[in-house]
């Protein structure tokens, strides 16, 4: 079953590479792409596409506005975020917005196909750097709120450090099945039905 792909990008030359790699793949339709993302909601409303590729910096609308724009009425979409440096606020902004991870564009070559299985799997893919203020916006959290176990916890901490669920099963020594039971209820704690809406959420209301 193939995967469709929106992909906004103002750098032509970026933009064509994109394509051409996707189309190197059975996997990836590229429904539209454009140098610009003034319409992106207009256009995951036509296009209703799996992936949105999304430039960080773009003309005339940001893609951080963009995917607030998305978010409002697509939750689940996965949208991932290219930049070029990995460690700066937009980066994280865009996170707290509702992206699901980001792909530094000096990798594209390498890791375009792997990141858009990641976050097709329910994966947040982001660098240490942006992980850990991910992590210490949440340390930082007071209460309990959603009434969380500590096993739950440990989950939505090791979700939004960006691992998906086969990492969380591995680096917690459950099995992928019970994993899957526990964000389950994560999800219906936080009243979400995305790995994307739970980050956002637990970054935007600083839980624990």
């Amino acid at each position: 079953m193939t995967s469709h792909i929106l992909i906004y990008e103002d750098n032509d030359n970026l933009r064509c590479g994109l394509q051409e790699l996707l189309l190197l793949s059975n996997e990836f339709i590229v429904v539209n792409s454009s140098a610009n993302c003034l319409h992106a909601d207009e256009d995951v409303k036509k296009y209703n596409p799996d992936v949105v590729l999304m430039d960080i910096d773009m003309p005339g609308m940001s893609g951080i506005e963009a995917v607030k724009k998305i978010r409002q009425f697509n939750k689940k979409i996965a949208i991932l975020m290219l930049t070029v440096f990995d460690d700066n606020k937009n980066v994280f902004d865009a996170i707290c917005a509702g992206a699901s991870g980001y792909l530094l564009k000096k990798n594209v070559s390498d890791k375009l196909i792997p990141f858009i299985r990641e976050v097709l799997e329910g994966g947040a893919p982001m660098s240490p750097a942006i992980a850990k203020m991910v992590v210490h916006s949440i340390q930082h959290a007071v209460g309990n709120p959603y009434h969380f176990t500590a096993r739950e916890s440990e989950i939505l901490l090791l979700l939004c450090k960006g691992n998906s669920y086969k990492m969380i099963a591995s680096q917690s020594n459950l099995a992928f099945e019970t994993v899957r039971s526990y964000i389950k209820k994560i999800y219906e704690k936080l009243q979400v039905h995305s790995a994307t809406e739970a980050v956002s959420k637990a970054i935007n209301e600083r839980l624990i």
